[in-house]
């Protein structure tokens, strides 16, 4: 299977796959519904410092598993090899029926969307029927997902330069917002402001008649709020792990995954955080929903939560708004190049263990996964007009944490059950890094199903609902 794919990719390809595909829209707009729930600018700031412990911790844990398998499926092949091929048909599966699509499918819309800052006409309705309202943003959305696919197709050196290409146009953008947000708003008393009570705590609702209802957050109800929260951060922090999804095309493997998976993580941390020291320098963490500027709505009511195009109205005007909207639409556009890419890997290597479509095993003339890229591609369209994939990521948050652990915890089975097997990296800490992860990660995943269990609960139902289809496509093989 591997001796096909060829290793085309080197250490910064891979760095900026990982930074690609963690940054999409999420920084931009989540920070918003977090100061919402917890109202507090230490705790927000320490969220996310959490968010990135947490994201850099469980990259340098997969590393090890990284060297020592270093095909392509990532951590489809890493669960496989720690609990066998039922449970990595259930990551498959989840990973196709929402994870990997269902993201693409959103950042494609959040893509669209944007792009009808500059094209108002987007907004307008192609198609309305009593089930089905389809809109010209959708049909862009899906068109974008319909040329990266394309592209992608045609060979990795294609995927390679487009993620290079808008990879480093959003890193220079980002850094270009925070430098300027910081310089601008430190000249001023907002941030002193927001950091006045900056443990004080608080959810803020508004309720129907308009009013604000604000509920004070202590002891037990602060850390469930918290915990609940985190959520936000992490899923604008995820997809770090596609890059083992395409391992098998990348130089040196062993060497060159756990590095870019440090590299990776540790550049968007690092940026996360300062952009949210940006955010709290130039606008009021709370605000009103009735305000017509982004200093009156602050953070808290951020338009349809736009935390960075707030942010770039204060720095750049009436301008801020194109700056920013710009800015997403090459976040996301890059985002999604760099899970298109890597997702149909993982998918090629279900096929070629009988568990995913035949035809996604073979590959095409450029020596690529096409037919499982079209599936992928397929799917996400499908999502993007079902208006779905936003429930479908909410439900499939949790399960995507569970993975993450049982990954982790792959390294202290694969430690015992494999001692002699080779490790060109080992992880970092072991074993008290991996099991701080594991142990952190399972608090929040308690926290949810206490505080959350709709949603958790529905992400549960999600994976379990393939089990049958395992045994349909084990009997089949």
């Amino acid at each position: 299977m591997e001796s096909k794919l060829k290793q085309s990719l080197g250490l910064l390809d891979a760095t900026l796959l990982v930074a690609g595909s963690m940054i999409g829209s999420g920084i931009f707009i989540v920070t918003a519904p977090m100061m919402r729930d917890i109202g507090s600018s230490g705790w927000m700031i320490v969220l996310w410092v959490l968010t990135g412990l947490i994201t850099i911790f469980a990259a340098l844990s997969y590393g090890e598993l990284a060297g020592m398998m270093p095909n392509a499926g990532g951590q489809y092949v890493y669960i496989q090899r720690a609990y066998g091929k039922m449970m990595s048909f259930l990551y498959g599966w989840t990973v196709f029926t929402v994870i990997q699509t269902g993201v693409i499918a959103a950042v494609a819309v959040a893509f669209a969307k944007y792009a009808g800052v500059f094209f108002p006409e987007l907004n307008g309705v192609l198609i309305k029927t009593t089930y089905l309202t389809i809109s010209y943003g959708q049909i862009l959305a899906i068109a974008s997902i319909m040329v990266l696919t394309i592209l992608n197709s045609r060979g990795v050196q294609n995927g390679k330069i487009l993620q290079l290409v808008f990879t480093s146009a959003k890193l220079f953008a980002l850094f270009a917002l925070i430098v300027l947000g910081l310089a601008i708003g430190l000249k001023t008393d907002v941030f002193a402001q927001n950091f006045e009570h900056m443990w004080d705590a608080y959810k803020t609702v508004e309720l129907p008649s308009g009013q604000l209802e604000i509920i004070p957050l202590t002891g037990f109800a602060l850390m469930g709020a918290l915990g609940a929260t985190i959520i936000n951060s992490l899923f604008s922090s995820d997809a770090w792990n596609n890059v083992t999804f395409i391992a098998g095309e990348i130089k040196d493997p062993k060497k060159n995954i756990p590095k870019s998976l440090f590299y990776g993580t540790t550049i968007v941390t690092v940026i996360y955080i300062l952009a949210n020291l940006a955010y709290l320098a130039l606008l009021p963490k709370g605000g009103s929903p009735d305000a017509t500027d982004a200093i009156g709505q602050g953070i808290m009511f951020a338009s349809n939560d736009r935390v960075g195009a707030g942010a770039a109205s204060v720095i750049f005007g009436g301008i801020g708004i194109m700056f920013m909207a710009a800015l997403i639409m090459i976040s996301t556009f890059g985002c999604n190049n760099g899970l298109i890419l890597a997702g149909s890997r993982l998918f090629y290597a279900m096929s070629t263990d009988g568990l995913f479509f035949k035809q996604a095993k073979n590959l095409n003339r450029f020596n690529v996964p096409s037919v499982a890229m079209w599936i992928q591609g397929i799917w996400a369209s499908l999502l993007c007009l079902s208006g779905k994939y936003g429930d479908l990521l909410v439900y499939s948050t949790f399960a995507s944490l569970i993975f993450y652990i049982l990954t982790i915890f792959g390294i202290f089975i694969l430690r015992k059950k494999e001692p002699n097997t080779e490790r060109p990296y080992k992880a970092f800490g072991y074993p008290v890094i991996p099991a701080l992860y594991i142990l952190v990660t399972l608090a929040i995943c308690v926290d949810l199903l206490v505080y959350d269990f709709r949603n958790a609960g529905m992400g549960l139902i999600i994976v379990l609902l393939g089990i049958p289809v395992y045994f349909v496509a084990n009997r089949k093989h």
